[in-house]
């Protein structure tokens, strides 16, 4: 029972990290159609920002308040890339819009300068992050252990998830977003600016990946690579949900992580992969669509 529940505990953490640095996918993918590729660098990017966070506190700051930087690193993790966000949206990825080939090509080449920008800035070597002192250590109930870090991380998806919802599908912008994401044309007779939606909603996506960044430096060493470790599984939850459904993505998103983690117990790493991306294919096969679609009155042709 305890390998059973420490077992279950590591699925839903996995799960929920992929969950997390899949929310912005699921925006910018899944609803705008970009195949944004450098969206593992705006994880990268809010990586690099909480560790930037940290020195600052370690040096102008007493010890007393350091614990506090975290709290602050998570805000400046997801200006800094929602900033960069409507840069690249406004300078770039507007020029783009129903090209994915050449969207894919365009945020291919801009992850490889991201990634080359972050070596010159912080070196080859990874960093590491000084986890608060609030999120040192965990609960231990009988034989199975609870790590405060990764319960926040759990906590942290929650909420987001949660704001991810409100925003989609209760706020005025959040029917805006999905109107001009439908229909962009009728959405403009209708008065709706499409091209400020355009980059309010890629911005958004953008920031939620430099929050999912923040949240990954606490579970071990930061480079410029990071966002490569999380960008694939990341769009394969996106796809295997269903393009443009947020419920889809949250399902996607705990078939890879349990999957992951219930092979990896039982056989090797590389097999585990292989064996959920087989899961995937064979789900593709009879839900082309994902396993939630995106309901249309538009005729298939």
């Amino acid at each position: 029972m305890e390998q059973f529940v420490n077992t279950f505990f590591n699925c839903v953490s996995l799960s929920s990290i992929i969950l997390l640095t899949s929310l912005g996918l699921a925006i910018t993918f899944g609803l705008m159609k970009v195949i944004n590729m450098a969206h593992g660098e705006f994880l990268m990017i809010g990586a690099y920002m909480t560790y930037v966070v940290q020195n600052i506190f370690e040096r102008f700051f007493p010890t007393a308040i350091f614990s506090l930087y975290y709290f602050f690193a998570l805000i400046a993790a997801f200006v800094v890339t929602f900033f960069l966000g409507a840069v690249l949206e406004r300078t770039i990825i507007s020029r783009l819009y129903g090209r994915e080939i050449d969207s894919l090509l365009a945020t291919w080449g801009i992850s490889l300068i991201l990634q080359q920008a972050a070596r010159s800035i912080f070196g080859m070597q990874g960093v590491n992050v000084r986890a608060p002192s609030f999120l040192n250590g965990g609960i231990t109930i009988g034989g199975c252990t609870f790590s405060y870090n990764r319960m926040f991380i759990l906590g942290l998806v929650i909420v987001c998830l949660i704001a991810v919802w409100y925003i989609m599908y209760r706020s005025t912008f959040g029917k805006q977003m999905r109107a001009v994401m439908q229909n962009r044309a009728m959405a403009q007779c209708m008065g709706i600016n499409s091209k400020k939606v355009d980059m309010i909603t890629f911005s958004f996506g953008s920031g939620l990946a430099g929050l999912a960044g923040c949240s990954v430096a606490l579970l071990g060493s930061i480079d410029s690579t990071i966002g490569q470790s999380y960008i694939v599984n990341s769009f394969i939850s996106v796809v295997l949900g269903g393009v443009g459904k947020l419920t889809g993505t949250v399902l996607g998103s705990s078939i890879i992580g349990f999957g992951s983690i219930g092979f990896e117990n039982y056989t090797s790493a590389s097999i585990a992969k292989a064996a959920v991306l087989l899961i995937v294919i064979i789900v593709l096969q009879f839900r082309p669509q994902g396993l939630f679609s995106v309901k249309s009155r538009k005729l298939d042709e």
